[in-house]
C-alpha cells in the first residue's frame, strides 16, 4: 500500500488540504529491460471534509510518479480531512487528518 502524506491547514475560514500520495503512477506502456512494465496508477480520489464529499477526482495514467495534490476547502481549526484513493489494481488507500 502507498503513504499518503496529509496536511489540512486551516486559516481564515478555508482549510489548505496538501496532499503527497507515494504511488510508481505506471502507464503500462513503458518498457524495462525489453519487457512492458505493468499499468499500475490510481483511478480514483475522493477527499471528505467531517464526512461530505468535497473532491471526487478520476485521476488516469496521465500524472506523474508520487503524485501531490492541493485543494482549500471552507472549515475551521479541528475540522477532519480524509483522503481516499483506488487504483487500477484494485488496491486502496487512506489517510486522515484533523486541520491546525
Amino acid at each position: 500500500m502507498a503513504s499518503i502524506k496529509l496536511k489540512p491547514k486551516a486559516r481564515k475560514g478555508v482549510i489548505g488540504i496538501k496532499c503527497l500520495i507515494k504511488h510508481p503512477m505506471e502507464t503500462g506502456l513503458r518498457k524495462k529491460k525489453g519487457k512492458i512494465v505493468p499499468a499500475n496508477y490510481i483511478e480514483n480520489m475522493v477527499v471528505l471534509h467531517n464526512g461530505s464529499k468535497v473532491v471526487d477526482a478520476d485521476i488516469g495514467s496521465s500524472i506523474s510518479k508520487n503524485p501531490y495534490f492541493r485543494f482549500n476547502v471552507p472549515g475551521k481549526k479541528g475540522d477532519t480531512i480524509e483522503l481516499k484513493y483506488k487504483d487500477n489494481k484494485g488496491k486502496t488507500g487512506s489517510a486522515t487528518a484533523k486541520s491546525k
